[in-house]
């Protein structure tokens, strides 16, 4: 690991662009396949960051499954979800930054509600892939579901429950054969406003999902 590559933080300039295609108000997604993709052992091992994406768009079934993995409901009956939450508290929103748009995943009824009709991939950080992959997730904390929480543990609940939905995104990812990175370096004042979120919400991390470029060789 000694020669591992660096990445030169170089913050680059972006706006929003306008978006491609039809920015539908909603996006219904296929229901997942549950007996698809590696066995967990094997998604572990194949687990790495992807820095180097095809442009090529994730058909609607993978992107059904990965929306769902990250933190979609496993247990009908009592609303549960694939990723952890504090007090049970879903305190972390999900969003899809495609081409066509920006999008909020509703868990529950599992589509995509069209929040902005915009390009906005490359406010999601500051590296030059996350304009051009096909996909951007961006995990937003909102505040105001944290009021009964301790207010020195909000912070630790909402990181905790953000890295563990990244990572339900990093295994399938792996077992899957799509690339993925997680990203905390990212001017999350600009994307809130962007985004139009209001002032309880804030952009926590973003993940750029994508098939990896043939040349990858990253090994985190």
């Amino acid at each position: 690991m000694n020669d591992l590559k660096r990445l030169p933080y170089q913050p680059l300039k972006a706006l929003p662009r306008p978006a491609v295609g039809t920015s539908e108000q909603l996006i219904a997604l296929p229901e997942p396949d549950r007996t698809s993709g590696l066995p967990l052992m094997g998604a572990l091992w194949q687990r790495k960051s992807t820095r180097t994406f095809e442009e090529q768009a994730l058909p609607p079934t993978l992107l059904s499954e990965l929306l769902w993995a990250a933190d979609g409901v496993n247990r009908p009956q009592g609303g549960g979800r694939t990723a952890p939450t504090p007090h049970g508290e879903n305190v972390i929103d999900v969003y899809a930054a495609l081409p066509s748009g920006l999008y909020r995943y509703d868990p529950v009824h599992h589509y995509l509600q069209l929040k902005l009709a915009e390009d906005v991939r490359s406010l999601t950080g500051y590296q030059d892939f996350v304009g051009m992959a096909p996909l951007d997730l961006i995990y937003v904390v909102n505040h105001g579901r944290m009021q009964d929480m301790p207010p020195k543990l909000r912070e630790t609940f909402a990181a905790a429950s953000a890295g563990a939905m990244a990572q339900n995104v990093y295994l399938y990812c792996a077992s899957t054969g799509l690339g993925t990175v997680i990203r905390g370096w990212l001017n999350r004042q600009q994307l809130a406003e962007h985004m139009s979120l209001n002032e309880d919400e804030v952009p926590i991390l973003s993940q750029t999902v994508g098939y990896p470029a043939k040349d990858e060789n990253w090994l985190l």
